[in-house]
């Protein structure tokens, strides 16, 4: 495994040595005017950056980089991916520049090679002018200016994402006609959360405000659908007593999602640490007082009515997640007149590729997972991210026939400790008989 990270270490300082060296050639012609003492200043700040994060990168690697100072940790990274982020739209924008000058220059020289035409204009008379206010510059100072604008669109948006998105929790409420709900349902509140990735936070103060929101809600029954911890289940320790907080008069129920499992773990010492890890988050759910669905159903009853609540371990399609989840199984047992059947399952691939089609009789599924990719613009009726490109349903929520899936934006936050666009979110559905 250490002979992967350094090869995959090598491999990204040798892409950002190459993106570094490139851009670097368009702040040269942005400041060549400029006093020397200048452009020396801007040389030494810009390179200094790379030096940086290339010394935080090669101590992450041997696992020497600030060992329990997590809250460094995580925002140094954040410092480096926005500053990455941003240079890689400025590279992108000057790039294009770049290969349409190169494709010109090349359809000029063929012109002179065989057409016999005089050359026109030596490589000075050859760039385009643009009139400011006071002296001309040339089209390569005014496209490294504009790809430095470019750039600084996402560095202020992921910077405010930073400061003010992770913990900025939004209650959605949703209403839900079920037209087979039995009465003693009806008006019913459930409140669903996802992904909380424990691992992650770094603000407990700001989590706490969050499960007060939780709290204030009064929901009749509440479900937890996956990703409590980012990869072991110590990551949770902290965290116990204040999701503990979380209570329902109908009970708290939950699922694993995928990072549940330490599946992203390569270095356990044996497969019993792994398996220990895993009943670990088992007690530690137990402890919470949520009650913790491995493909397993319940039967929810009121006024000597049911419906069903089904559970299924994480099952993914995309790239190796894991296809734990067994909805026969869970469904098994359950009576013929029961009439309403709700799911839980982490990943809403599963609904798309088996829930949809196999199984009509489960009419609402909610699901977690994406995050909706921490990113995105969502005004209105409007909704775009990143994540649609690879989930067709990644949030809100989707109706196809008679059956609905919810797709809940996440409670926590993975990777980048921030949010754009795409807040983390607490739900609460209120089930109806009719609209």
């Amino acid at each position: 495994m250490q002979a992967f990270r350094l090869k995959l270490f090598f491999g990204v300082t040798f892409i950002i040595l190459l993106l570094d060296t490139y851009l670097w050639q368009a702040i040269k012609v942005l400041i060549k005017d400029r006093p020397l003492w200048y452009q020396k200043t801007i040389k030494i700040i810009y390179w200094t950056i790379p030096v940086l994060l290339f010394l935080f990168s090669a101590l992450s690697v041997f696992d020497v980089f600030m060992v329990g100072n997590k809250v460094l940790k995580s925002y140094l990274g954040a410092f480096f991916f926005i500053i990455y982020a941003s240079k890689l739209i400025t590279f992108l924008f000057i790039l294009i520049d770049d290969i349409k000058r190169f494709f010109i220059w090349v359809w000029r020289l063929l012109e002179r090679r065989f057409l016999h035409r005089e050359e026109e204009a030596d490589e000075e008379e050859m760039e385009e002018n643009i009139e400011p206010q006071s002296e001309k510059i040339s089209r390569s100072q005014f496209i490294a200016r504009a790809g430095l604008v470019a750039g600084a669109v996402p560095f202020i948006m992921l910077t405010r994402g930073l400061t003010s998105g992770a913990y900025n929790y939004q209650v959605r409420r949703v209403s839900l006609v079920i037209p087979n709900l039995p009465e003693a349902f009806d008006g019913l509140k459930l409140l669903q959360i996802s992904d909380v990735h424990t691992g992650s936070f770094l603000d407990k103060d700001a989590v706490y405000k969050g499960i007060q929101l939780i709290k204030e809600q009064k929901a009749h029954l509440a479900v937890f659908t996956g990703d409590f911890v980012n990869n072991r289940t110590n990551e949770a320790n902290e965290w116990v007593d204040m999701f503990s907080e979380i209570k329902a008069p109908m009970g708290v129920f939950s699922i694993f999602g995928n990072h549940d499992y330490g599946d992203y773990v390569t270095d356990w010492k044996s497969p019993e640490e792994k398996a220990k890890n895993l009943q670990d988050l088992v007690d530690i759910h137990k402890t919470m007082g949520w009650n913790l669905m491995r493909n397993e159903h319940v039967l929810l009853e009121k006024e000597n009515k049911r419906i069903a609540l089904i559970g299924v371990e994480n099952w993914g399609d995309r790239g190796r997640f894991q296809k734990f989840g067994d909805i026969d199984k869970a469904k098994a047992g359950i009576p013929e007149d029961v009439p309403v059947k709700i799911l839980l399952s982490h990943d809403p691939s599963h609904f798309d590729t088996i829930i949809s089609k196999n199984h009509s009789d489960i009419d609402l599924t909610l699901s977690g997972h994406t995050h909706g990719f921490q990113f995105g613009i969502e005004m209105g009726n409007f909704r775009w991210s990143p994540s649609q490109y690879i989930y067709p349903h990644w949030a809100d929520l989707y109706k196809l026939e008679k059956q609905m899936l919810y797709v809940n934006r996440g409670y926590g936050f993975l990777g980048y400790p921030g949010r754009v666009g795409i807040m983390p979110e607490i739900t609460v559905f209120t089930l109806n008989r009719m609209a």
